[in-house]
């Protein structure tokens, strides 16, 4: 869907502070962030890269930026991104990110973490950047990020990255990191319904969940209360079946009333054959909407889907993992530049990989230009 003219780069991130000084200002702070979100779509993935691609790209830069100084070094782009406020900077995201959701909806956000492994600094006493995301899923949109320390603080970081969120009327999932009651208030409390992943961090809670299956498996729960699913997936050397049981009755639930709007709970088993090596897995939930076990098997699939349509994506195309970006400020603004990247790209319906996307858009500017005018339109600056 296209996103209205008035969705410019100038009016997303024109509240962006500079942070450099102003008589050391070469280059408009808008040019270098409007050059970089092009550079990392067109397969550039370190600052060197970015400062290559915008020198070999200048005269097509100059069709609609401002550029009487020329256009900036690699050393720049690093020291700017490494001054600017990662926040700030999310939020001129997350203004065009609104821009196009009020438009189509936003009916699931998947939340989870991921760790940039190499961005670590031990001289600086720092470790991996960790970020937790909010995933539109049927939009393919990164909707906000939080970073830090790392995964054991997804806890904390959830409740902030949901402040941050329009959660009425969507289904929000989260794994079993944030099967947190205070999450699950969070969630109702903004208007939203969630699902989450139950596991060993719940204990009572699983062993309760695990009792009301059984039982409903035994026919002790009435029929009516139960619902099922069952899908089966075969191809590439793989065969997997999958299972899901949904139980709208949660009397068995000793802490049910400190689960707020809790409404079922349920298990998906599945059994996978690879390559004639056979393993299973049963994977237990909690929530808050009512709807049939279909649908709830859909959205675990769904939220389960962000690892491939984000994260695999995130490592393997734009090759994050092996990002050496050490500074806290420019790693996270790095980390928002690819998710930009990756929004861009899967919006622009040509059939090609993201990958092949990425280069085809290095080599020809007219692709580039197509990809990019599907989000904030290039405005002279």
């Amino acid at each position: 869907m296209a996103i209205s003219s008035a969705a410019t780069i100038r009016k997303h991130f024109g509240k962006l502070r500079d942070p450099r000084m102003r008589r050391r200002r070469r280059h408009h702070l808008l040019n270098i962030v409007t050059m970089a979100i092009c550079a990392v779509v067109a397969d550039c993935d370190t600052w060197q890269d970015i400062g290559i691609f915008v020198q070999k790209r200048q005269d097509w830069f100059k069709r609609f930026l401002s550029l009487p100084e020329g256009v900036p070094s690699h050393d720049t782009f690093e020291r700017v991104f490494s001054r600017l406020d990662p926040a700030a900077f999310g939020a001129c995201f997350q203004s065009w990110v609104e821009a196009v959701s009020e438009l189509v909806g936003l009916p699931h956000i998947a939340i989870d973490g991921k760790t940039l492994r190499r961005s670590f600094n031990r001289a600086a006493g720092l470790g991996p950047l960790h970020t937790v995301c909010a995933w539109a899923v049927k939009q393919h949109l990164t909707l906000a990020q939080v970073a830090v320390d790392g995964k054991s603080n997804e806890i904390t970081a959830i409740p902030r990255l949901l402040e941050l969120l329009d959660v009425h009327g969507a289904l929000v999932t989260i794994d079993a990191m944030g099967c947190q009651k205070e999450i699950a208030a969070k969630i109702v409390g903004g208007g939203g319904d969630y699902l989450l992943t139950v596991k060993d961090n719940q204990p009572n809670l699983l062993e309760d969940i695990r009792t009301t299956v059984e039982q409903a498996l035994d026919g002790t729960i009435p029929a009516e209360q139960v619902d099922h699913y069952a899908t089966q997936e075969c191809g590439h050397g793989r065969d997997e079946e999958r299972s899901y049981t949904v139980i709208h009755n949660v009397e068995g639930i000793r802490e049910r009333q400190s689960w707020s709007k809790l409404t079922a709970v349920g298990i998906c088993y599945s059994e996978r054959t690879v390559n004639g090596k056979s393993s299973s897995e049963a994977r237990f939930f909690i929530g808050s909407r009512r709807m049939n076990a279909k649908h709830y098997g859909d959205a675990l699939r769904s939220h389960w889907g962000i690892e491939n349509s984000l994260h695999w994506k995130l490592d393997i195309t734009f090759d994050e993992d092996s990002s050496r970006v050490q500074n806290r400020n420019a790693a996270e603004n790095f980390a928002w530049l690819r998710r930009m990247a990756v929004s861009l790209l899967k919006r622009n319906p040509t059939k090609l990989s993201t990958r092949s996307k990425r280069k085809a858009a290095a080599w020809d500017p007219d692709f580039l230009e197509e990809i990019v005018a599907a989000g904030p339109k290039l405005g002279k600056g």
